[in-house]
This record gives C-alpha cells, sequence and structure tokens, in this order.
C-alpha cells in the first residue's frame, strides 16, 4: 500500500523551501536540494523567518535536510515523493528531471510546480515507466496558509495514483484539490491574471489612483486587505510580468490576451527598479523614521502620503447586498467596479470548458488560490445572474453561447440549494447537478433548535453541534442557552462548532462595558457566574464534548476549549487567554483552568500577562491551552468531520470525570508574583495600570489570602476570578481599555 514517508524538494527558492516547510507541518521529512547546501540552508532559515511563518513551529525545520545536486542528488532515492520546484525554465526543469530519472525509486511519485510550463513538454522523451508516476503539483505561496493545491495530470498519469495524491495532500497536508486541465497556467493563474489585469486596464482608463484601485478591490468586494496594488508589491512586479507574457505567448487564440501584458506604467516602474517590497518600493514605499506609507502617483511616478480614498462605499454586512449596491452606485466607484465584475464573469465563462469542465473548479480556485471570498460564477449569482446577462447585453456585451442557452431554459442562478445541499449548473448539459463536498456543511444539516446567536445541529449518528452565527462569534447569553440546550438534549456526544471566518473573538466585550458603565454590578456577577457555569457544566458533562476551534479562539472561547473534554483544533487555529489587554482577567474559568493544567502560577502569570497568542494549534499545545490529546486536522473542510469522528470514539464506555481540587500556593506565591510583576515594571515594560491588573491575576492564582500551600476547590477559585473581574470593571483605566479596544480593535496601554 502506497505511503509518504519522506519527500525531496528540488529548489530551495521561494517556493520550494516554503512546500518542505509545509511537509514539515504535516510531520514529514523531506530533503531540500539546490545549487548549493548553502543555497538549500538559506532557503530553510527563509521560509522560518519571514512572517507570516512557513512553519507551525519553528523546531519543525529540522525535519528538512538541505544538500545540493552535485553531491547530494541520490538522495531522491529514499524519497516516496520527489517535486521539483526550479526556476520556470524548460531546459533548466528537463536538465534536472534527467538526472533524477536514473536516481529516483522506481514507484516514488515525480511532480513538478510549474505554475505555467505546460506539463507535455516537461515529460516528453522520458520513460513510459516515469510518465506513468508524473504529474503537476502546483502549490500556491505560501503554501501554509493557501488552501489550493491544483493537480495536473499528465498525458500518461495513472489515474490511481493522481487519486492517491489527491487524498494525501487533501487529508495530510490540509489542501483544496482543484483538478486541471494541461492548459496555460491552469485555472486560477489564468482567471486571477485576467482579474489583475482588467483592474489595470479599467483603472488606467477612468484615471483611478493606487489608492482609490486599493479601496475598491480589496474588503469591500470581498477580496483581501492586500487587494490589488498592495498585491502586486509583496508578489514582485516582474513576477506578475513574467507570468502575464508567459500567458500572452501561451495563448494565441484567446481573443482577451492583451490583458495579460503588462501595462505602460508597469514597464515603466520594473526599469526603474521598482519592483515591490523585494525592491523597498513599488506601488507604495515606506518613508522616514516612522515608516510613514507613501503611494505612487501613476501619472507622474512621484510618490505622496497615501491618502484615503473618498469613494461613499455602502457598509451592508451580507457581501451580496454590498456588491450589488456598489455595482448600482452612479458614481465612478460603481462604473469601475461594473466593468471589472462583467469582463470577469464574461471570461471565466468563455473558459469552460477550455480550462475546466466545471464552473465549480473556477470557483474554488479563486478561492482558494487568491483567498477571495466568492469565484467568478458566485460572485455573478451575489450580483444576480439575470441582472448581470441583462446588463451585459446593454453594455455592448456578447454572451457565450452556453449562457444564452442556460437563460432559454429559464435557468436563473449558477448555484442552487435543494434539499440535501448545493447543486451547480452543468454548462455542456444545461443541468443541476449535485455539488460534492469534502467535509460536513453545517448549513446542509437538520437545525433542530435555533436562536439570533446560535443553533443545535444534528449530525447524525446521535452527535449534535452547537453551531455559532453571530457577529465575530462573540459569546453572549444565546450562546449559553444553546450549549446548555445541546447538554440536556439525549445524545451521545456534543460538538461545537462553526464554519465562519472565526471560531469566536470572546465574550461580548460590548455588553461588558454597558453593564459596568451603567453600574450594573448584579447583572454583571450573574453573566460572569452564568459562563462559569456552563464552562463547568461542559467540562462534567454525563456525554463527551468536543470543542471544534479553527482561526481566533480568543479570550472566552479559549476558556470554553480549556473546559471540553476533547479539542479538536485546524491547524491555523491562534488561542489565547487575552483578557489582560482590556484591562481584565481570564473569569470564565480560564486563570482556574490553566493552574490546574500547568501547575506552575509563575508561568500562568507569564501566559496571560503577556495575553500570549498561538500562532498554530500545535503552539497552542506547546503553550498549554491543549493537550497532548488533543487532535490537531490539517484540513480546515474536514474539522468537523475530524471532532464528530472523536467523539463519537469517546462516547464509547465514556465516563464523566470527577470533580478536582486545585494546588495554590497562598501568600508566599504570591508575594513572589507580585515581585516578578515589579522586575517587569521597573525594566518599563508594562504599565502601571498592568501592575494592578496582574496582581488580580497573581491573586488568584496564589489562592487568595491563604497562609501557605494548600489544595482548594475549583469553585473557590471561580469566586476569586469573578470578585477580580468585577472589581477591575469598575476602574476607569479597565474602561477607557475596553472602549478603545471595541473602537480601534487594538489594546490600550493606559
Amino acid at each position: 500500500m502506497r505511503s509518504i514517508g519522506r519527500v525531496a524538494v528540488l529548489g530551495a527558492g521561494t517556493m520550494g523551501s516554503r512546500i518542505a516547510a509545509h511537509f514539515a507541518n504535516a510531520g514529514i521529512a523531506s530533503d531540500l536540494l539546490d545549487i548549493s547546501t548553502e543555497a538549500a540552508k538559506k532557503g530553510i532559515e527563509n521560509a522560518a523567518r519571514v512572517r507570516p511563518g512557513g512553519f507551525f513551529l519553528d523546531s519543525l525545520s529540522s525535519l528538512i535536510t538541505p544538500g545540493s545536486f552535485d553531491e547530494h542528488l541520490d538522495r531522491v532515492g529514499r524519497a516516496d515523493w520527489i517535486i521539483e520546484a526550479v526556476v520556470e525554465k524548460l531546459d533548466v526543469k528537463k536538465s534536472v528531471w534527467k538526472k533524477v530519472e536514473e536516481l529516483r525509486s522506481s514507484d516514488s511519485i515525480v511532480s513538478t510546480n510549474t505554475s505555467g510550463i505546460p506539463l507535455r513538454l516537461i515529460s516528453e522523451g522520458f520513460s513510459p515507466e516515469f510518465q506513468k508516476h508524473f504529474l503537476g503539483t502546483h502549490f500556491f505561496n505560501p503554501p501554509r496558509y493557501l488552501h489550493l493545491l491544483e493537480l495536473i495530470p499528465g498525458t500518461h498519469t495513472d489515474p490511481k495514483l493522481l487519486e492517491f495524491v489527491a487524498n494525501f495532500a487533501e487529508q495530510r497536508l490540509g489542501k483544496g484539490i482543484v483538478q486541471c486541465k494541461d492548459t496555460p497556467n491552469f485555472i486560477a493563474n489564468r482567471i486571477g491574471c485576467f482579474f489583475c489585469g482588467t483592474v489595470f486596464h479599467y483603472a488606467q482608463e477612468m484615471g483611478l489612483t493606487v489608492e482609490e484601485v486599493d479601496a475598491l478591490t480589496g474588503p469591500a468586494i470581498g477580496l483581501p486587505n492586500s487587494a490589488t496594488f498592495r498585491l502586486l508589491d509583496i508578489i514582485g512586479l516582474d513576477v506578475m510580468a513574467l507570468v502575464g507574457g508567459n500567458l500572452y505567448e501561451g495563448t494565441p487564440q484567446d481573443p482577451w490576451r492583451d490583458r495579460f501584458l503588462p501595462p505602460p506604467f508597469l514597464k515603466q516602474m520594473m526599469e526603474r527598479g521598482w519592483l515591490g517590497e523585494k525592491s523597498g518600493q513599488g506601488f507604495y514605499k515606506r518613508v522616514g523614521k516612522e515608516k510613514e506609507i507613501h503611494a505612487l502617483d501613476l501619472q507622474t511616478f512621484e510618490y505622496h502620503p497615501a491618502a484615503k480614498a473618498k469613494f461613499a462605499l455602502p457598509v451592508f454586512e451580507d457581501l451580496g447586498e454590498r456588491l450589488r449596491a456598489l455595482v448600482k452606485s452612479k458614481d465612478r466607484a460603481g462604473e469601475f467596479l461594473w466593468n471589472v465584475f462583467a469582463d470577469y464573469v464574461l471570461y471565466s465563462a468563455e473558459r469552460v470548458p477550455e480550462i475546466s469542465d466545471r464552473i465549480v473548479e473556477v470557483d474554488r480556485a479563486m478561492r482558494w488560490g487568491y483567498a477571495h471570498k466568492l469565484g467568478p460564477f458566485e460572485l455573478c449569482d451575489a450580483l444576480g445572474f439575470e441582472a448581470v446577462c441583462d446588463q451585459m447585453e446593454a453594455s455592448g456585451r456578447a454572451l457565450p453561447t452556453h449562457v444564452e442557452h442556460l437563460r432559454s431554459t429559464g435557468v436563473k442562478s449558477l448555484y442552487r440549494n435543494f434539499a440535501h445541499g448545493v447543486e451547480y449548473v452543468d454548462f455542456r448539459t444545461r443541468e443541476f447537478r449535485p455539488l460534492e463536498s469534502p467535509g460536513i456543511v453545517l448549513k446542509q444539516q437538520t437545525i433542530l433548535e435555533f436562536n439570533a446567536g446560535a443553533s443545535l445541529v444534528d449530525l447524525g449518528d446521535g452527535v449534535l453541534c452547537v453551531e455559532f452565527h453571530s457577529k465575530m462569534n462573540a459569546l453572549g447569553e444565546d450562546h449559553m442557552r444553546m450549549i446548555q440546550e445541546g447538554l440536556e438534549r439525549d445524545s451521545v456526544a456534543l460538538v461545537i462548532a462553526n464554519q465562519g471566518d472565526v471560531f469566536s473573538a470572546g465574550a461580548n466585550l460590548t455588553l461588558v462595558l454597558l453593564a459596568a458603565q451603567e453600574g450594573e454590578w448584579e447583572d454583571l456577577s450573574l453573566a460572569v457566574q452564568r459562563f462559569q457555569a456552563m464552562n463547568m457544566a461542559l467540562k462534567y458533562a454525563r456525554k463527551p464534548v468536543v470543542v471544534a476551534p479553527f482561526s481566533r479562539a480568543l479570550g472566552g472561547a479559549c476558556e470554553m476549549a480549556l473546559h471540553a473534554h476533547r479539542v479538536q483544533a485546524s491547524a491555523e487555529t491562534y488561542m489565547g487567554l487575552v483578557e489582560v489587554g482590556v484591562g481584565l482577567i481570564p473569569a470564565g474559568g480560564g486563570t482556574k483552568e490553566m493552574l490546574a493544567r500547568l501547575g506552575d502560577s509563575r508561568k500562568c502569570l507569564e501566559l496571560i500577562g503577556q495575553a500570549k497568542v498561538s500562532s498554530s494549534a500545535l503552539e497552542a499545545r506547546e503553550l498549554g491551552f491543549l493537550t497532548d490529546s488533543d487532535g490537531v486536522s490539517m484540513n480546515p473542510d474536514l474539522l468537523i468531520d475530524d471532532a464528530k469522528r472523536v467523539a463519537l470514539a469517546l462516547a464509547c464506555g465514556y465516563v464523566a470525570p470527577v470533580p478536582e481540587m486545585v494546588k495554590v500556593g497562598g501568600l508566599g506565591a504570591f508575594a513572589a508574583l507580585k515581585l516578578g510583576i515589579w522586575s517587569y515594571w521597573q525594566g518599563g515594560y508594562i504599565s502601571d495600570y498592568d501592575v494592578a491588573v496582574l496582581e488580580k491575576v497573581a491573586h488568584v492564582l496564589a489562592g487568595g489570602g491563604l497562609s501557605g500551600e494548600q489544595t482548594v476547590s475549583e469553585q473557590y477559585l471561580l469566586d476569586l476570578e469573578r470578585e477580580a473581574f468585577l472589581s477591575l470593571c469598575g476602574n476607569r483605566k479597565t474602561l477607557e481599555r475596553m472602549g478603545h479596544m471595541l473602537k480601534t480593535g487594538k489594546a490600550l496601554r493606559n
């Protein structure tokens, strides 16, 4: 049975080194080879140093062995999978593969990470046995964070091998798999480069500034903060020009191919060496000691302090509603976005079935590879399929024949909901087909109970799930009621999960601030008691409770996870007890639980006092937020499936835990903790008010005013937490911190 125990990555540049790093994240050792061993070592160092980092933990770099092509190429013989990521030149790639062919194990997988060279040209002339094991595996940079892996079969690739790679990459590497045809730049870069070229085209035609374009092509339309010009500075203008040039040359029959050519301003910038971040300046640069951001004037080629765009953008929370409002607006913003969207949707529709037989792969490629909230066909539905077609025709754009046929049959959208999930329209047959999903989709499950903040969902097999669906999933009364309902319902296990942008940003800070400002101390005390009681109910439930965090799981959300029987965390989980940042302490049992886990009040004070947040699930385990028995899911799409599986396994012979006692150090421990706090203050690391907040944390960790070391009940520590929390809520400086956080999203060190 085929397995992957070791890989070899050929080429230690930005892409190759980060591919090796991501295999290390999955616990798989590799050999990273380059022109010299020093070059390979430098690639590993860069993967660790770059932020965001390529490794879940820097220590994982030990799984990568550096080497050189000249001295160590024979190491490919011990690899189960050999991945080539050398420079994008056909002769170089073929030369490397010729040497590898003689040294590789006969059954090893051989794949290229090329983004633009046809696979048939790379594999041409190699043995049938080599070609049987050869395919394209196009990772997107950085591989740790971008979900997409484009799989491209070669002319003679074994279908079973292709299936194995897809399953392995999905489960072990956490990738979203899109199978592509061997067409120029495959799917994501073909469509993504067209989108970028179209933004250039209309920005130039309408005279928009760099800042205006980025304001219109970022989060406002469901794209990342990097938008367009900022993204190009990160990628490198030379890289963009190279990809676009390759696309232009490789698509002679494409009527839109001029969009791939660099516009005049891009050519001039490259002539001046303004390539983006790698050269210190591009569309933006930082100026002076304060690193003030300046933007480029595309007309004069002079820089000026970046100005805020003056468009009156709609603020609808729902993305579809916001997009519809944007394109209907009669200002320059609306005109620009309509033209970009129209060409983008039209071009994508014309490329089916050339680059993909289904619209699904195109949408997934843009969401997973470019971090767009919506792919082009999903965007079309969000704007309204019929409205888009009508407006395209009104603006003189001819619809593709297959789209015209869809309209004639009465199709009103490209995707639609049905009883058991979602269907997509097949352009070839003009029929709707079920859309497969790699894992459980909560919105497709049976809802048993519902309120404004949470739902109780039936996952089947006797497992229930409490799903959060409030803004930032800030925890409040609705969530606690639904969790209580989930605990009381007849079931074998309970999962707490959701599929939003974040697991939970913590307790609802707005409600805490309002209650404190109004002096509603009894209500506030009762709210804290209810949250503590809920977490204790999770810990001592009569059935197993599995919490499935991902992305941010902060403050109260972290406390909830600490009290679960088991956590099944997404690999990209950022957990932390961050309450001191708003002048509070963890009071949902978090302070108590960390002391019980770590057994060291000093470590607990450091963790809570510095508001440490893990940079991955593996670091969360190192910090103590996760235990060795807690699981980690590489693929976020499979997180709830994994959590359900764990819950069912725990349910077999499950016995509820027995209440525990916690060891505290008393006044002696409190004195030692105060000394540590004072030393931090003396060193200028914390403010006067930080001292006051941290002393409250120390008071709880030491067990209050107890004379010496002894064991206390969990309830005793919960009472100390609540008392400290309420006393801090009564301090003006804490109110200032909470208000500042709600207004700016940043901590105030007053």
